[in-house]
């Protein structure tokens, strides 16, 4: 019962996560600041990883790799945002941060789809195959794309940031 509920709540957070996250990517495509939502996808971007280490195993998973890396790109996300307020290159570090802890929940939810729904597992059943792997890599290029291009354009008005 219990690995349900922790099944049903990681998966919800995540799911609210990605949400989040396109929403607060594509104010930093346009030049504006989230606000709160910004806060939520932080949150819920941080309960995702660290929820995932709830779950029992026995090995180290490349789950847990991306899990870590995510954390430390959060490390250095949320300092910029709420302790530096994105001062000089900090906003930077924070556009470029939000963009790459929203790839890794996508990355992730790819893999997971891959795992889980029939038709795309039976294109590719270890994870190595090209479908797998093309699906990735041009994930992986478009948010390249992203961050670049948040960090270019996220020049949030210092009056209109107003941390929360």
């Amino acid at each position: 019962m219990f690995l349900t509920l922790l099944l049903l709540g990681h998966t919800l957070i995540s799911v609210a996560a990605i949400i989040a996250g396109i929403v607060v990517i594509a104010d930093l495509l346009r030049g504006r600041d989230s606000g709160g939502l910004a806060t939520v996808f932080l949150a819920t971007a941080l309960l995702t990883s660290a929820t995932g280490f709830l779950f029992p195993f026995t090995v180290f998973l490349p789950s847990h790799g991306t899990a870590i890396v995510a954390l430390v790109v959060l490390a250095a996300t949320l300092p910029a945002r709420y302790s530096f307020r994105l001062a000089g290159p900090w906003r930077a570090i924070y556009a470029g941060g939000a963009v790459a802890s929203l790839f890794l929940l996508i990355f992730v939810a790819i893999a997971q789809a891959f795992g889980k729904v029939p038709s795309l597992r039976a294109t590719a059943p270890t994870q190595s195959e090209p479908p797998f792997l093309i699906t990735e890599g041009i994930t992986l290029a478009i948010f390249v794309l992203l961050g670049v291009l948040a960090v270019r354009r996220f020049h949030p008005a210092a009056s209109a940031y107003r941390p929360a």
